[in-house]
């Protein structure tokens, strides 16, 4: 158990009350935290950013295993893409234990409700926006959203309060419709090309990975995947109404 003790050392601060403390705790067995007494400003921000990103890993994990029920399956895809997540992100060891984790964590009931009204009042909104992207990666991950992980998504969204038109775009990010780049983008295809244009640059500076540049590289990088998908959103429709 003392392996997943370092894991937990990621830096768990506000997670670890609540239901996601409870789930988290029936998982790991025992948990505990630390802190830093450093009146050092950047010792400060590096125990920010520990505490963030180990608060943010489970409640990921906590969403992640509701959604993979959602459906009454848990593919081996999902858990390879969760591994992979957290391979890129914290590396080798973590990955492993998160899967081990998330596997035991899947095995108990989990109060959605609850889990995600505790992440709207302790998660901004750009990190509520990053957990909906990665939900939907998630749900993907098995070759294709179903209804019943879309329902549950749309859900969690809607106790995180997360705005109907930023659903809807990254729910396009995932799922193809014809107008799958508007979505995207928030806009109609009746938009005029100057709306489009506009459209782009507010997007782009709602999910500029600048956005989150400040807890870590990790953060950062799911923030340039979302950020990608804009812009071919937004190429896709220049290349169709051949805007310069």
């Amino acid at each position: 158990m003392a392996k997943f003790g370092k894991w937990i050392g990621l830096g768990l601060g506000w997670a670890l009350g609540g239901p996601i403390g409870g789930i988290m705790g029936l998982a790991v067995g025992s948990i505990f935290d630390g802190g830093a007494k450093n009146g050092d400003t950047a010792a400060q921000k590096r125990v920010y950013r520990s505490t963030m990103r180990g608060d943010y890993a489970a409640s990921l994990l906590v969403l992640v295993a509701a959604v993979m029920k959602a459906d009454g399956r848990v593919m081996k895809s999902e858990l390879d893409y969760v591994k992979n997540y957290f391979y890129t992100r914290f590396g080798a060891e973590t990955a492993n234990e998160a899967v081990v984790l998330l596997k035991d964590i899947l095995k108990q009931e989990i109060p959605v409700k609850d889990v995600t009204l505790q992440l709207n009042k302790q998660l901004d909104y750009s990190y509520r926006l990053e957990m909906i992207h990665f939900l939907f990666g998630i749900a993907s991950a098995d070759a294709g959203v179903t209804d019943g992980e879309k329902i549950l998504i749309k859900k969690i969204a809607g106790y995180m309060n997360i705005a109907e038109s930023d659903y809807k775009s990254i729910q396009a990010m995932f799922i193809d419709e014809s107008d799958a780049a508007y979505r995207i983008l928030e806009i109609d295809p009746t938009a005029t090309d100057d709306e489009v244009k506009k459209a782009y640059r507010r997007m782009a500076m709602k999910y500029h990975p600048d956005k989150v540049s400040h807890l870590g590289e990790d953060f950062k990088k799911v923030a340039q995947e979302k950020f990608r998908k804009v812009k071919d959103a937004y190429d896709k429709v220049k290349e169709q109404r051949n805007i310069k």
